[in-house]
């Protein structure tokens, strides 16, 4: 199959349950005793997610806010973590790092499982949560003339990537230790019309929620927040990095968020194409997918 696209369209024959919502959302969503529950479960590899040389407490970190950041899309308040863990050099300071993670978010640890082999680490967590809003936020709310918002700006988990990679000494906390936007979900959670987290690029998770809502979403790139640092010339870049683990969402035109965000675009009805920047639709790759 080659692509992860192509690979979660063959499961979706399999994936048939309502809870896991055709496989086009963050996370899937089980009505379970009187409350909803909110599962999400991600995955990082070496050399892919993170630098070999990389401080295993960072990875830690990472690997729960990324989780978390899913029920923060869904407006869900994190009720435990199942960690999958594959032995490595340094184990301790994993640990550390996990640790760190799940006192400051206030997440239990409830299980998992450990593995060992050759070759690079991998590593994945299962998060559970407890919705706060019925129905759950998805990616395929949208309307036309609903508004299009972002919590934040975009380009500084690649600005982090690149000053950790060539050890420049700047500022490299945003790509290392995401910080999950919690509150800001579950203020939006009854407020929005479709919501995700930015993981894998600006340009690549609009077109989702496009897609997903079946509208053409228009973006209009000066009104998109860019990092410190993220020149003119490297504005496209940043658009497709991922890792910045904003919110995105759209509310009614007449709506306004209750928490800081920036309008980024409109949604229109859907005009032959998911996506629009300035007018035109976006050139080349528009974000991070996962290839063979």
């Amino acid at each position: 199959m080659g692509t992860e696209p192509a690979f979660i369209a063959s499961l979706r024959a399999i994936a048939t349950s309502p809870g896991a919502r055709g496989l086009a959302d963050d996370a899937a969503i089980l009505e379970f005793g009187g409350e909803t529950l909110v599962l999400t479960h991600d995955m990082m590899v070496e050399g892919i997610h993170w630098l070999p040389r990389q401080d295993p407490a960072d990875v830690a970190w990472k690997l729960v806010a990324v989780n978390l950041s899913d029920l923060a899309a869904k407006g869900a308040v994190p009720v435990g973590v199942l960690l999958g863990y594959t032995l490595g050099k340094d184990d301790s300071r994993f640990l550390a790092g996990l640790k760190e993670a799940l006192e400051t978010f206030n997440v239990p640890l409830l299980g998992g499982d450990t593995v060992a082999g050759a070759g690079r680490q991998a590593h994945g967590l299962t998060a559970l949560g407890r919705a706060s809003h019925r129905p759950v936020p998805s990616r395929s709310g949208a309307r036309p003339g609903d508004t299009l918002w972002i919590t934040g700006s975009v380009g500084g988990a690649m600005l982090g990537f690149e000053a950790l990679r060539d050890g420049t000494g700047d500022d490299d906390r945003a790509f290392r230790r995401p910080v999950p936007l919690l509150a800001e979900g579950l203020t939006l959670a009854s407020l929005v019309t479709a919501m995700m987290d930015v993981s894998d690029g600006l340009l690549l998770d609009s077109e989702r929620i496009a897609r997903a809502s079946e509208v053409t979403l228009s973006l209009a790139s000066d009104a998109i927040p860019f990092a410190a640092g993220i020149s003119s010339g490297r504005r496209a870049d940043a658009l497709r990095w991922g890792d910045d683990y904003q919110l995105l969402f759209t509310l009614p035109p007449d709506a306004t968020p209750p928490c800081p965000a920036f309008q980024i675009g409109t949604a229109l009805p859907f005009a032959g194409t998911p996506l629009l920047l300035d007018g035109l639709r976006p050139e080349g790759n528009l974000g991070y997918i996962h290839r063979n």
